[in-house]
């Protein structure tokens, strides 16, 4: 089977912590470049629409905020038996990841990814708003660095962008002046 690995960042960019994920995806975008076998994507917020994204997908690493104890920021690391160790629970709301669903089905009909790594972060605040808490911003270098070191165990490992300049995501951009 051909290596097919994914990155992928979930999260939503107008609910402040939660778009860690996101953040981790453009600051990989903006700093590395990455051999033709690995696609970095920021998914947003799919729910059960990870399908497309997972299936086929011989490696998946997912950026994403997680439930755990813990201090606001520290990273967790999981692998795919880990994530699937304990049942899904209910989903609250539509956007919530479908992420052991998705595993667990695609698995089912023989198109699952054989490796998964969740890299995750402990949340701040997931309220409603633009902008990561003081220490999500510290953890988005220490959770693209696992990102990079998983991409390297891989045997795909990123290279670093010539003249890269800081990610700077759409979502946090300073409003344009209206024009008249």
């Amino acid at each position: 089977m051909e290596k097919t690995v994914r990155v992928l960042g979930l999260g939503n960019v107008l609910m402040g912590d939660d778009a860690f994920g996101p953040w981790v995806i453009e600051f990989l975008s903006a700093g590395w470049t990455f051999p033709g076998e690995v696609s970095v994507v920021d998914v947003g917020t799919p729910g059960l629409d990870l399908v497309p994204y997972l299936s086929g997908a011989s490696h998946v690493v997912i950026v994403d905020t997680v439930r755990s104890d813990g201090n606001p920021g520290e990273l967790r690391l999981y692998r795919k038996a880990e994530v699937l160790k304990v049942p899904p629970q209910p989903r609250l709301s539509p956007h919530d990841p479908g992420v052991k669903e998705t595993l667990l089905m695609l698995d089912f009909a023989g198109t699952g990814p054989e490796e998964v790594l969740l890299v995750g972060a402990i949340p701040g605040s997931s309220a409603m708003g633009v902008g990561l808490t003081p220490a999500l911003q510290a953890a988005v270098a220490p959770a693209a660095a696992e990102v990079l070191r998983e991409l390297e165990r891989l045997g795909c490992p990123a290279a670093p962008r010539a003249g890269a300049i800081p990610a700077a995501p759409w979502w946090e951009a300073p409003a344009s002046p209206v024009v008249h």
